[in-house]
């Protein structure tokens, strides 16, 4: 089964969150669903999602306590009964400034809480263009994960999305996603051997229900990490199926 990770950012007021969870509440899937929402809406999330979707974080503190008022505990996320979280994504690369340094720290604290990982990696468009990708997502995945040398198994999961394609309508094309995760792939054996062989590759970018089969059928794309079109109910659920 492929694994669709829906990313819902800073969206979804409390009663969107309960009108998608009621509409989803029936549904069969056919591949596994996660759902990230806003972390003030993770218990209500979990309260209503049953055991079909499991409910994560978006990003956590490398901390597990202390004077950092806003940051949220990956304990904490933890013992509220998250299941997995966000590390790296594009947004607090380029918005807030996480270098390859503190998102190791977060990754590691997260993995010793048994958080699963979701840790992302992504080339700008000049990075593109200029024929940096594979140089620069396996710059970002081993200092990335520098520091970390074991997990329990399926607990690190790599999501390569190109910062280009989020948001924005446009999705490297199939052939383009497979080169960079078949790249990931072999980095990743290097990296660990056969406990890097086993880690899921995520594509994240401007997934939707009309482009998300040629995707998820490359050989290396194990599943999508999915923004805007996990936001409604419909397009979610025709992601799972």
């Amino acid at each position: 089964m492929k694994l669709i990770v829906g990313n819902w950012k800073m969206n979804q007021t409390l009663s969107q969150v309960k009108a998608f969870f009621e509409a989803t509440a029936h549904a069969s899937y056919k591949q596994t669903a996660w759902i990230a929402p806003q972390a003030l809406h993770i218990s209500t999330s979990l309260s209503l999602a049953g055991a079909k979707i499991k409910i994560g974080a978006q990003n956590c503190s490398e901390h597990d306590s202390g004077a950092f008022t806003g940051e949220n505990s990956p304990a904490s996320l933890k013992d509220a009964g998250a299941s997995f979280v966000l590390v790296g994504h594009s947004e607090r690369r380029q918005i807030f400034g996480e270098q390859n340094k503190t998102l190791s720290l977060k990754a590691a604290k997260a993995l010793s809480h048994k958080l699963a990982v979701i840790f992302c990696i992504g080339e700008t468009l000049a990075e593109r263009e200029s024929n940096q990708t594979l140089a620069v997502v396996k710059k970002q995945l081993r200092e990335g994960l520098e520091g970390i040398s074991s997990w329990d198994e399926g607990l690190l999961i790599v999501a390569y999305e190109p910062v280009w394609a989020i948001g924005t309508g446009k999705v490297a094309t199939p052939a383009q996603a497979q080169e960079v995760h078949a790249a990931l792939r072999a980095e990743l054996k290097e990296m660990y051997g056969e406990s890097g062989a086993k880690v899921r590759l995520l594509y994240g970018g401007s997934v939707k229900p009309d482009n998300v089969v040629e995707l998820m059928s490359q050989r290396d794309i194990d599943g999508a990490l999915v923004g805007g079109a996990s936001l409604k109910a419909n397009d979610f659920l025709a992601l799972c199926q």
